[in-house]
């Protein structure tokens, strides 16, 4: 309490921003991202002496860093590069790793051994096991019955999946033949299912016959055979008899149970060897304001990506069990599971992480030991309000990192985390997204954690925050940009014949330079702060401000459950509209906006103070846990929203219609 009223005593005072220190590693030299360090200086006789001096190197020795890489994490390849890079000045269009052959699916199925590959678990006791030697002959099977099926190199294979074995057996399945693999969640409604895979034409759908979620098993057949109904280059739906093997599939179009398709004639895997830059995931944009952009990202830049980061800025090893809570449809699906490049053991999820109860997932934590554990920031937020203390519950004592995505982690869940969870761990608040299918900033096994920000940049990743005019800001907020070319960039977009929609989306604003969308800070020590999109930036009398800082006060208040800004074409300027959830036995009361208002006159400026507050039920989110600002917006303006598939709740749209204090004549 006495440090607390220090900090808001210099802060108040005399301006000073204090960065409070929240964990620092005990022995940093003994991490791989040291190890690798080491390995830089010996190979390049050079004299680097902390993370920020390798940073630096990185982004200034692009060619040598990507090379380094791939050496050291031991790429599986057939072909080695002849060039790294063919212009690092080149943004977009760099070509990478020219030469180079090599096949995903055979670098997440290097280890063929008894040790644990996958664990699946659900709301309720269902769990299974797969060992690393079980993973590879069931993909040997399914992978020999795609190729019965006439499936090639560049084919596409979609799954309409919720996130168990059958998903991950599937994706190398069709990426060990070359296949381009493309999925979301089977939470997704016709229209929105459609609205992505209609634009890539798909041969193959994998699909379930329903998913848990709430305690509820929720059947998909009839939105699934209208899906492949509107599918016409579909040949084949397989269907996986899950979670409940009585449900009757006859009424899906071109079908057959998963059990008897992978069992027809069986011949050796064969990995298909293929360029770096082979088509290997499709991705998707939210879709809330549009048809969804289709994000094609190669083989090899996804590879060397995701080993970076998990070899290096999670210290991933094979003895380790990691966990993210995804649904098929998010890339943090995609992240977790190149942990199989490790060996280390994957944990799957499918269902609510609220039930039977908010501690259903720590539960799982101590029972499978699970040493990294990853979620986005609404459920430790949702964890916080509820005033859990998982601790108190679960041993939680094998968690060593604790990974956060999907929106910006409020200062007040770095605390919640250490005192409720764990004292010693690494809590890594990560940032990046669909568009690049890994991290600009994300955790650092070797630098300490400070209160409210992003450990570091992500080797490699040029970033920066600019202001309008292209100039560098240092710890004042900017556009997320970055300056240099790095290999997992989106190879194009479908359908975008002239790759003018890829160029618009990143690259208009700063031209040669990757523009985000992102709100962010960076300040002098090399410590980031995300503001929130900056395609949602409040702008009234011109003054820039990012959603997330008026979220981190509203988070204070304990009667708030959930929050969102906007702003509003008010009278040759804007004001800014700040609605509000509250908990189901509260009220927005008068007094309860004044508070809000002198907090954030103290803590943010006058400037900051919305015009309007106003009590909504519900606030919407995406699949992956996003608040949905620029949506409601629209709403707000009268303009329809098509993908209403793509929230997951929703219903809660239509509370933003025709409300009578934001009607302008």
């Amino acid at each position: 309490m006495i440090y607390e009223w220090y900090v808001y005593f210099l802060k108040k005072n005399i301006g000073l921003k204090i960065r409070k220190n929240l964990w620092k590693p005990k022995y940093p030299e003994n991490t791989e991202m040291a190890q690798f360090l080491a390995h830089v200086n010996a190979q390049f006789n050079s004299h680097l002496k902390s993370y920020n001096d390798l940073y630096k190197w990185s982004i200034k020795n692009i060619s040598d860093f990507w090379k380094t890489v791939w050496e050291y994490t031991k790429v599986i390849y057939s072909s080695s590069p002849k060039e790294i890079i063919d212009d690092e000045n080149k943004m977009p269009g760099a070509k990478w790793f020219a030469g180079a052959r090599l096949n995903f699916a055979e670098n997440l199925l290097k280890y063929r051994d008894n040790k644990k590959a996958i664990i699946f678990k659900t709301e309720g006791s269902l769990s299974r096991e797969i060992t690393y030697n079980q993973l590879f002959k069931e993909v040997e099977k399914l992978s020999s019955a795609l190729r019965n099926s006439g499936i090639k190199s560049g084919d596409k294979i979609i799954g309409f999946m919720p996130n168990i074995p059958e998903t991950v057996i599937a994706m190398l399945s069709a990426t060990s033949l070359g296949a381009t693999w493309s999925s979301c969640s089977p939470e997704f409604g016709i229209k929105g299912a459609l609205d992505r895979f209609k634009q890539i034409e798909p041969k193959i759908i994998f699909a379930t016959n329903g998913y848990y979620y709430n305690g509820k098993l929720h059947n998909t057949i009839n939105k699934l055979s209208q899906i492949v109904l509107g599918l016409p280059s579909i040949i084949q739906t397989v269907i996986v008899d899950y979670p409940d093997s009585s449900i009757n599939t006859n009424q899906i179009p071109k079908s057959i149970r998963y059990s008897d398709y992978k069992n027809s004639k069986i011949t050796p895997l064969e990995f298909i060897q293929l360029p770096f830059n082979h088509p290997l995931y499709i991705m998707y944009s939210s879709g809330t304001t549009g048809l969804p952009k289709s994000i094609v990202h190669g083989a090899g830049g996804t590879l060397l990506q995701h080993l970076k980061e998990l070899i290096l800025h999670c210290d991933l090893k094979r003895e380790d069990t990691i966990f993210y809570y995804t649904t098929c449809g998010w890339m943090m699906w995609n992240w977790l599971i190149s942990s199989l490049s490790v060996g280390a053991t994957i944990v799957l999820y499918d269902g609510s992480p609220n039930y039977p109860n908010l501690n259903r997932l720590w539960e799982i934590s101590e029972e499978l030991k699970i040493t990294v554990f990853g979620t986005n920031a609404k459920f430790i937020d949702t964890c916080n309000k509820s005033k859990l203390s998982p601790k108190k519950l679960s041993d939680l004592s094998s968690i060593r990192l604790i990974l956060s995505t999907g929106s910006t982690l409020a200062d007040k869940n770095y605390d919640y985390i250490y005192k409720n969870i764990n004292l010693d761990l690494l809590l890594g608040s990560i940032s990046g997204g669909t568009d690049i299918i890994s991290c600009f900033a994300l955790s650092n096994p070797m630098l300490p954690v400070y209160k409210g920000e992003l450990q570091s940049p992500g080797l490699g990743m040029d970033i920066d925050s600019f202001d309008p005019n292209g100039n560098s800001l240092i710890n004042k907020k900017g556009e997320l940009v970055c300056k240099s070319p790095f290999p997992s960039m989106p190879l194009y977009f479908f359908n975008d014949i002239d790759g003018s929609k890829y160029y618009s989306t990143y690259f208009e604003k700063y031209s040669g330079i990757w523009h985000h969308g992102d709100f962010i800070s960076i300040n002098k020590e090399g410590g980031i702060r995300i503001h929130g999109r900056s395609d949602s930036t409040l702008n009234p009398g011109g003054v820039r401000i990012g959603t997330a800082e008026l979220y981190s006060i509203t988070d204070l208040f304990p009667n708030i459950e959930d929050s969102l800004a906007i702003t509003q074409k008010w009278k040759d300027d804007q004001r800014i509209i700040l609605f509000l959830k509250m908990k189901s036995d509260k009220k927005l009361s008068n007094q309860l906006i004044k508070e809000i208002k002198e907090s954030i006159r103290e803590n943010l400026s006058p400037k900051h103070i919305p015009k309007l507050f106003i009590s909504v039920p519900d606030i919407p989110y995406t699949m992956n846990g996003k608040k949905i600002e620029l949506a409601v917006k629209n709403v707000i303006e009268g303009k329809e929203i098509d993908n209403r598939s793509s929230i997951i709740n929703p219903d809660a749209i239509d509370f933003y219609k025709n409300i009578p204090e934001l009607l302008i004549d």
